[in-house]
């Protein structure tokens, strides 16, 4: 593709002479369109974000020689669009878009894309989908009115900081119990396998050296015998899994207020010693830091709204064990669960209230389902899955 001030070239990423440029490409590039804003660290593996996915694609840009753009894109076979069709779908998720400041309006975002949809075509894909941030006004311009992606679903991600110096309580009467990696996909199987983007291959993603386990909440007292997957459950019950996002890549809050910083310090001092306080400390975002990463949350019953809680709760004592680890981090949204948003701990100015999903047919024969989605204004449930944070 030529442009007014040059060419642009895309290809396939070169390990050997493309890792120290997309690094350096990181390092100039924001996450978030205003301040703060969040900096990246893939700690020397800049295919760390999709290596653990079934198929993988990573495409550069260079102009003029020069390495001035990268996208990223996955494969897998999951539910899209299940409202309007009971079979799966081949999945392309396309992430890690940057394009280097200086080299921004000459059409490089817009080559790239258009260059891994060619590659999901090549592979069979029946959708596309992508996320942004709803304020992103240039990403939400560049894949909805230039490249034709539709409004999907907007979740809220939800982020909360992990005390260094106290542990969180958890009723005595609520018993938490690590489900073995076959009762854990059995459960998923049995009550997510029609949630929208659910993978087929969530065996795969549990086995993960990633994932640190699936956890069940429910009441003791109502419930005396054995959590079973091939058995009536009780009348309330949650579950949840957690993904060590810490082994993958580091973040850093950049052009943050000095009142965060004054309050982090202070509020962590108090933590430090007065811990009998409790106080709500701001972990040190300001370094390089890791998160946990929450996943497949699912919970029934009346009394589910206090047993999310306790998970969420007994997942930050998992966090404090972890050096690295300085929040936790879960996305949710539509259907019944938006409902449990009040029930998961977050700070509202670390989180993001809505998160823009988008997607696009591939395929003609796909694009009646896409129109059909449009005019759908039911919430779907999304299954968010750790391989694509």
């Amino acid at each position: 593709m030529a442009s007014d001030h040059g060419v642009i070239k895309i290809r396939d990423y070169d390990d050997n002479i493309d890792k120290i440029r997309i690094q350096n490409l990181e390092r100039i590039c924001k996450v978030g369109q205003m301040a703060p804003f969040l900096l990246m660290d893939t700690m020397g593996d800049p295919i760390c974000r999709i290596r653990n996915s079934p198929l993988f694609k990573m495409l550069v840009a260079e102009f003029n020689n020069e390495l001035v753009g990268v996208i990223q894109g996955t494969i897998k076979i999951a539910n899209c669009c299940t409202n309007l069709k009971d079979i799966p779908s081949v999945a392309g998720y396309i992430l890690g878009l940057r394009v280097s400041p200086l080299h921004r309006r000459i059409g490089i975002g817009s080559n790239l894309i258009r260059n891994i949809e060619e590659c999901f075509v090549a592979n069979g894909v029946d959708f596309a989908y992508m996320v942004t941030e709803k304020d992103n006004e240039a990403s939400v311009k560049l894949f909805v009115d230039k490249l034709n992606f539709v409004k999907f679903s907007t979740p809220s991600i939800l982020v909360d900081p992990v005390s260094q110096y106290h542990s969180k309580s958890i009723s005595p009467n609520i018993r938490i119990m690590k489900l073995t990696t076959d009762k854990a996909e059995s459960l998923y199987r049995k009550f997510m396998a029609t949630t929208e983007l659910f993978p087929y291959d969530i065996d795969n993603i549990l086995r993960n050296n990633l994932s640190l386990g699936t956890w069940i909440a429910y009441h003791e007292s109502g419930f005396r015998s054995e959590f079973r997957s091939d058995s009536p459950p009780p009348n309330s019950w949650a579950m949840l899994s957690v993904w060590n996002s810490c082994a993958v890549f580091k973040l850093r809050v950049g052009k943050a207020p000095i009142t965060w910083k004054i309050y982090g310090k202070t509020s962590r001092f108090i933590d430090r010693v007065f811990p009998c306080m409790k106080i709500r400390s701001l972990s040190d975002i300001f370094n390089r830091f890791g998160f946990y990463f929450m996943y497949g949350l699912y919970c029934e019953g009346p009394d589910s709204g206090s047993l999310v809680h306790s998970l969420c709760q007994f997942v930050h004592n998992l966090a404090r064990k972890c050096k690295d680890c300085k929040i936790i981090v879960t996305e949710v949204g539509g259907g019944d669960i938006e409902k449990l948003k009040v029930h998961i701990p977050h700070w509202k100015t670390l989180s993001c209230s809505e998160d823009l999903w988008c997607v696009k047919a591939l395929k003609i024969e796909e694009q009646s389902t896409i129109s059909e989605l449009i005019r759908c204004t039911h919430p779907r449930t999304i299954f968010v899955e750790p391989r694509e944070v």
